[in-house]
């Protein structure tokens, strides 16, 4: 699981500028989601051996000062719940001001790690000095650094990964299948995980998360364990509305890290939202094994063609997810919950799925008679042998003459070979093109 870095401070502190100098030249691997969210709210990167999500918590830019205020607080409190590390970001230039003593004061009650970015220093020499104005805030030693010159900024990443939780306390729960209940809120979240813990012959305890104050759900059906991760977000603030959208996005980010199988919650009697889509989106974008649940199926009227029409409307809004398994349920009545379990088990098992090089390449090779790799200019794709190099999603390396020549379309095509053959039923295949060496 991806540890998760949550950027907090007032505005105008260069949190956004921050944000893209560690997601950007000087991180080894960055992998931003494009098309989920219009804002760039949260990016993957990798510093060192570690890899990490990193949330930027910025909100609107605020009407008026009591608006300032109350979203500072609520991103304080969004950062608190969902983050292993919090990077409290203040401005080296002003010196600690109110705002970041309200802060402050929130971020000293938790148990999480907190580390004082103290921006803006473009002088390390001077930026020094006007940091130690920060240990008033009584949250250690302030790391000066400036986000527009890059300067401090490796030193600050060394000690964020410091803190990152270690690898072998999480390995604890590694016998349960994760599960992350996702989608909008008032979908019917809380009600399925209840529904789940307490009807269903369950052995049920609660379980503090490995890393978080949030409480997961800990459940154990013919011998497997599950763990739930609720994203219901009960103490969301709704008076801010602006922020609902952007707060169950980031509640999602933070549970897809976690899960090892994320189910879809779609409201039957509203059909497939935008935000459906953005929520699909994350599980996709990192790999995770996705299960479709309708939920409120009891509510509709229906006749021999309802539900075709939906399935239709599920593969056309969210066809980049083909592969998930849809179910139709009511988490009120507990209607196909059972099924549901089913489910998870198989998903998570093709995740989890490993081809032999032998067998991968006997595919492959018929795949390719079927249908010859593309060519152009001249030059014909030639796939040498694959092999699967990790799990979780299933990720598959192809040995090239020249990776130019693999078109879209033909990778494409190899995959559907590879479900064809295999299942791979609820999980998306990645696929690493390599130039073979001569």
């Amino acid at each position: 699981m991806k540890p998760i870095l949550a950027v907090v401070g007032r505005p105008n502190v260069g949190k956004s500028t921050l944000f893209n100098k560690i997601v950007g030249r000087r991180v080894a691997i960055v992998e931003d989601t494009p098309g989920v969210t219009r804002d760039r709210i949260y990016a993957d990167a990798e510093w060192l051996r570690y890899k990490f999500t990193i949330i930027d918590t910025g909100g609107l830019d605020p009407e008026s000062e009591d608006i300032v205020k109350r979203q500072i607080l609520q991103q304080a409190e969004l950062a608190m719940e969902i983050a292993d590390v919090i990077l409290f970001v203040v401005d080296s230039k002003t010196g600690p001001i109110e705002a970041d003593m309200d802060v402050a004061n929130m971020l000293r009650k938790t148990r999480k790690p907190v580390i004082v970015a103290a921006n803006k220093a473009d002088n390390m020499i001077s930026g020094a000095l006007d940091a130690y104005e920060f240990y008033s805030l009584g949250l250690g030693e302030p790391s000066p650094v400036s986000a527009e010159q890059g300067l401090g900024t490796g030193d600050l990443l060394d000690e964020i990964v410091k803190r990152f939780p270690n690898p072998e306390e999480e390995a604890a729960n590694e016998d349960a299948i994760r599960v992350a209940v996702l989608g909008k809120p008032n979908v019917g979240k809380s009600s399925l995980i209840n529904k789940i813990l307490g009807e269903n012959r369950l052995i049920v305890s609660d379980v503090p998360g490995t890393t978080r104050d949030a409480i997961d759900s800990e459940a154990t059906l013919d011998g497997q364990r599950y763990i739930f991760i609720d994203t219901a977000g009960i103490r969301r603030k709704a008076r801010i509305k602006e922020n609902i959208e952007r707060y169950s996005i980031l509640r999602a980010v933070s549970a897809v890290s976690r899960a090892d199988v994320c189910v879809l919650l779609i409201d039957a009697e509203e059909g497939i939202t935008e935000q459906d889509s953005k929520i699909a989106g994350i599980a996709f974008e990192r790999g995770k094994a996705i299960v479709i649940a309708v939920n409120k199926w009891d509510l509709i009227e229906k006749d021999d063609k309802t539900m075709n029409i939906f399935m239709k409307d599920i593969a056309n809004e969210l066809s980049f997810i083909s592969f998930a398994p849809k179910l139709f349920i009511s988490a009120k009545t507990g209607q196909r919950i059972n099924k549901l379990f089913e489910l998870i088990i198989m998903t998570y098992q093709n995740h989890s799925m490993r081809i032999s090089t032998g067998v991968l390449n006997e595919v492959l090779t018929e795949a390719m008679a079927v249908n010859q790799p593309p060519s152009d200019k001249g030059r014909q794709l030639k796939i040498y042998y694959s092999t699967q190099v990790s799990v979780k999603p299933p990720t598959f390396v192809l040995f090239v003459n020249d990776s130019e020549l693999m078109h879209f379309s033909y990778k494409r095509y190899i995959e559907n070979q590879l479900r064809e053959s295999f299942g791979f039923v609820g999980t998306p295949i990645h696929f690493v093109i390599r130039n073979k060496k001569k």
